[in-house]
This record gives structure tokens, sequence and C-alpha cells, in this order.
């Protein structure tokens, strides 16, 4: 039973690798677009109050003493909708420095997100008009 199991792994791993080589791998550009802006959701924790942001491409927006400056925003020709890559920069006008600047995710906000007391903010996706 076990000898079948192994052979009948083996023949899908290879089938699947003939497959495999008749598809054309896409370049970078062919799979990945990017957007003319953001659309974020920033919380305010202490007012519990929420806002969404619209962000054109090297554009800013503030939400309370923050300002959130938007570099790029990168999403897949596959799926424009459900998935968003924006580099976010994030000023505190009260610290007078960057807090945050980097790539967030919109499926993964936690992976790299803002470290805020007050505020939270993610990605929800790009705009492509």
């Amino acid at each position: 039973m076990r000898a079948l199991r192994l052979a009948c792994a083996l023949l899908c791993a290879s089938s699947l690798a003939l497959h495999a080589q008749d598809d054309e791998v896409p370049t970078a550009s062919d799979r990945i677009a990017n957007g003319n802006g953001a659309i974020l959701r920033g919380l305010d924790r202490v007012a519990g109050t929420s806002e969404d942001l619209t962000l054109s491409r090297g554009g800013e927006a503030r939400i309370g003493h923050l300002i959130v400056m938007l570099e790029e925003c990168r999403y897949p020709v596959e799926n424009p909708a459900g998935e968003a890559y924006a580099w976010i920069d994030i000023f505190d006008t009260r610290a007078d420095e960057i807090i945050f600047s980097g790539w967030m995710i919109a499926s993964s906000p936690a992976l790299n997100a803002l470290d805020h007391a007050r505020y939270d903010l993610w990605v929800l996706r790009c705009t492509t008009s």
C-alpha cells in the first residue's frame, strides 16, 4: 500500500513538472501593476472614530497630528481589488519625526504595522483611475 502511494505521488509530481515546463513564466511587469494612489483607513482609538484617507501617489493626508504620505501602491494584475502593497511614510508633527516608513500590505496589516499609542492605520486598496 505504501509503495502504491509513493508511486502515485511520484507520477503526480512528474506530471505537474511537465505541465509547469509548458507554461511561460510571466515577467514581474506582467504580474504587478502600479496604482495611481491608495485608500487607507485610519482609526483614532481615543475618540473611537475611523476615517478613510484617499491619497494620490506622492500625495499626503492628515489624521490627527499625523501626516501620511504615499510613495507608491502596487497590486497584482489578476486581483486588483484583493491585494495592495503601499509604501507609506508617516510623520508625527508632535514628535517632529518620521515614525513609520515602509511597505504596508492590505491582506496582512499586522505584518508591518504602525506602532502608535493613539492611531492605527492600514491599507485597504490601490486606486487605478
